[in-house]
This record gives structure tokens, sequence and C-alpha cells, in this order.
């Protein structure tokens, strides 16, 4: 390994250290960012671009690492930002940090990877193999196989960097807009019985749906190319 590769590897390894070190984990929470709601909408409105640009940092530095937090922070996302707003810097922020845990995977820690994930490499490179893009696209619009795992097992195929990109890029999208969606759902919730508002219940009932609807449709598309649905 060159001293380049090293260098990242050992900065990649401190920040993971460090968030566990430090129980940053606490503060990925819904419990903990529900409390300091008011005071993230009061930052948010006096420096917009400050806390956009900090909050696309985090989120790409959560995913490229692989860090438990990320569902919450997109949840966070639509709360302070609003439907739009948090649409447009989640897709982006998830899209670059899997594209670079994809990097990582494949420049680096390509025997780690290999030995934690063995089984399931298997399958997911035999997908890329008879079907490219395709597969990629139908394992981030179903989600049966935890994104970081799809990040990090990706990186050990042949599928260019650049391809992972923005399929990840359009197959995350249906998914993060539920989810971001019941974020500002959430965040509007100022008293009991906005949990029993209609707009809630039905964010819920997407979430829920969602990956049901998802696999219907996909199973549709795959039966009229003649292929099964094999994740």
């Amino acid at each position: 390994m060159n001293t380049k590769k090293l260098l990242l590897l050992l900065l990649l390894a401190s920040l993971a250290t460090a968030f566990f070190a430090f129980d940053l984990g606490q503060y990925l929470t819904l419990a903990y960012l529900k409390s300091r709601q008011a005071d993230f909408a009061a930052l948010y409105a006096a420096n917009r671009l400050t806390v956009l640009g900090v909050y696309f940092l985090i989120y790409v530095t959560t995913t490229a690492l692989s860090l438990p937090g990320a569902t919450v922070l997109t949840l966070a996302g639509g709360a302070l930002f609003g439907f739009w707003t948090g649409l447009l810097v989640i897709s982006f922020a998830s899209s670059l940090g899997a594209t670079l845990a994809c990097f990582a995977a494949r420049f680096l820690l390509r025997d780690w990877v290999r030995a934690r994930f063995g089984p399931r490499l298997v399958a997911v490179d035999k997908g890329v193999r008879a079907e490219g893009a395709f597969y990629l696209f139908t394992m981030r619009l179903i989600p049966a196989v935890p994104f970081f795992v799809i990040n990090l097992a990706m990186g050990l195929t042949a599928l260019p960097l650049r391809t992972f990109y923005w399929v990840s890029q359009l197959g995350m999208l249906p998914g993060t807009m539920v989810f971001v969606n019941a974020g500002k759902e959430l965040g509007s919730i100022d008293s009991l019985s906005g949990i029993l508002s209609f707009n809630l219940i039905a964010s819920f009932v997407l979430l829920g749906l969602f990956p049901l609807v998802s696999k219907k449709i996909m199973t549709l598309v795959r039966q009229r190319r003649g292929k099964p649905l094999d994740l």
C-alpha cells in the first residue's frame, strides 16, 4: 500500500474511531434533534447557507464512513429545511457519500469488505455482470439490502464509479422523497393532536408501502425483460 493510500486509510479510521469514542451518535437521534429543533430552526433562519453547508458535509461524511444516522439525518433535513430544499441537499449528499464509500471499498478496504460481506459479494458481482447498472438501480429502489452494504459491495465490482453515482442518484430519489416528506411532517408536530394529522399518517403509510410497491413494479419490469427478481 502506497503512502497516499495509507494516509487516507488512517484518516478514515481516525474519523470512525472518533465517532464512537466521543459517542457522537447521541446527536444523531430523533429524540436529540427534536429537543433542539427550535434552536436549529433559529440558526437556520439566521445563517441558511452555512447551516446547509455544514449539514451537507455531515451527511456526506456519515454516509461515506458508513456510520449509523443517515435515516435520522434525512428526517431531520425534511423537518428543518422543508421538502424541496431538503430533497435537493439530501439527494446529492447521499449520492456523493455513497460514491465515496464505494471508492474506499474499491481502493482501500477491499480485503476487509471481502472478509465482512463475502457471501453477499458473490450475488452482487453476478448481478452486476449480468445486468450492469440496472441491477444497482433495482437494489437502490428496493431496500432489500442495507444501503451501506450496497455501497461497499459495489466497490468490489467492475461497475464504474461515475455509473454508480448517477444510478444511485436516480435509484435513491424516490425513497429519499418519502423520508424527507415524513421528516417534514414530523417537524410540524407541536402538540399531541399533531400526531393524528392526516399528512403525518399518510407519510408513514408511504414509508410502509414504498418497499412493497417498488418491489412489485420491479418484478413486473423484470418479468417483461424475462428475468426473475433475485436480490
